[in-house]
């Protein structure tokens, strides 16, 4: 197993040899990389590892051979001769060390297994060619420790043996120090290469929301308003509730849900408004997103409904009407072609005789 000073000699051979070009860019973006390991014991660590640009995966961990998969064409083709290679190798390293030092700390202070060890590591890339380097470690499932920009050290969320433990590695050997300068100039330079030959363009696609309501009665005194939002993309989205055109409030009787994700990149949400059977009101779910511009979904319930059915059992009678006068013409219409052929007929009969 390598040092943790061998890591720090290749991240700087990292540093030395990565290169890039700038061109300005709109708008603010954010490179992660998480990554887990579970340890069973000295010898056997299960890790998992994903990184993010925003909320699209670019790439995972291969727990078996640690090799790194690519989940978007636009990554790797366009990055310059060898940044790639570069960039994979200080991610196994990176592994390596976080492997190095919890298996040291679990020896030296006798801290039992198995555990758990988290970790997460990226950038925000900004417009004016600016970055900003965030890290944090966690352990058993809570922060551990996370790096504090503004004063470049490393910060403990609980004080434990394990937390100081990794504090005291990363500041002797001010190997986050040195991964921040790392992780600035990706964000300068591969991210805004990855960003403009296909990155961007998934980043801004935009995906309509589809909204449906329904009621559900879980008692005869309450009813359930739901309002099911999901297809739409990007994340951020609005949606409230109106009685009689007037927005509702917060409050105990209104249950919005987190936005969760969909398994083809989009999100869904569910808005709940319990309200009384029957008391009157006019209720519609107000959909607001990126994709629809300045219009907004409306999809109503209640007096609303009942106005809305009206209108289609009116349509399907006058449809039923118009059939109806159809039909009379043409039973008229074939009536009188028959008595003409009868009359018809009966002359030529008499003429005969």
């Amino acid at each position: 197993m390598q040092s943790p000073r061998c890591c720090i000699l290749l991240l700087l051979l990292y540093l030395f040899l990565i290169s890039g070009t700038w061109a300005t860019m709109e708008g603010t973006f954010t490179l992660r990389i998480l990554h887990t390991s579970t340890f069973q014991n000295s010898s056997f660590v299960d890790s998992e590892g994903l990184g993010l640009l925003e909320d699209i995966e670019l790439g995972s961990l291969d727990k078996h051979n640690m090799s790194i998969h690519l989940y978007q064409p636009w990554v790797h083709p366009n990055l310059p001769l060898g940044d790639w290679e570069r960039f994979e190798a200080l991610i196994k390293n990176n592994l390596q060390l976080f492997r190095y030092m919890f298996n040291a700390v679990a020896k030296q202070r006798d801290v039992p297994y198995p555990f758990v060890a988290q970790g997460v590591a990226g950038c925000e890339l900004y417009s004016n060619r600016t970055s900003r380097f965030f890290a944090s470690v966690a352990y058993n499932g809570q922060e551990c420790l996370s790096f504090d920009t503004d004063n470049a050290t490393w910060t403990l969320s609980q004080d434990n043996v394990v937390c100081r433990y990794i504090q005291t590695v990363f500041r002797n050997y001010h190997f986050f120090d040195i991964a921040e300068i790392v992780f600035n100039y990706i964000c300068v330079d591969d991210l805004e290469i990855v960003l403009r030959s296909g990155g961007r363009a998934a980043l801004e696609r935009q995906e309509v929301p589809v909204a449906t309501v329904f009621a559900r009665t879980p008692s005869p005194h309450q009813l359930l308003l739901v309002c099911h939002v999901t297809a739409f993309y990007p994340r951020p989205i609005s949606v409230a509730w109106l009685r009689d055109g007037q927005e509702v409030p917060p409050g105990s009787a209104l249950n919005t849900s987190t936005v969760l994700p969909n398994a083809d990149l989009t999100y869904q949400l569910r808005s709940i408004l319990a309200v009384a059977p029957r008391d009157g009101h006019s209720y519609a779910c107000r959909v607001r997103h990126r994709s629809l511009g300045t219009r907004s979904l409306l999809i109503p319930w209640g007096n609303s409904q009942v106005l809305l059915l009206t209108g289609l059992v009116a349509a399907l009678l006058a449809a039923v009407a118009v059939a109806a006068t159809l039909l009379l013409w043409l039973w008229r219409h074939r009536k009188h072609q028959r008595m003409e052929e009868s009359e018809s007929r009966n002359s030529i009969q008499l003429y005969e005789i």
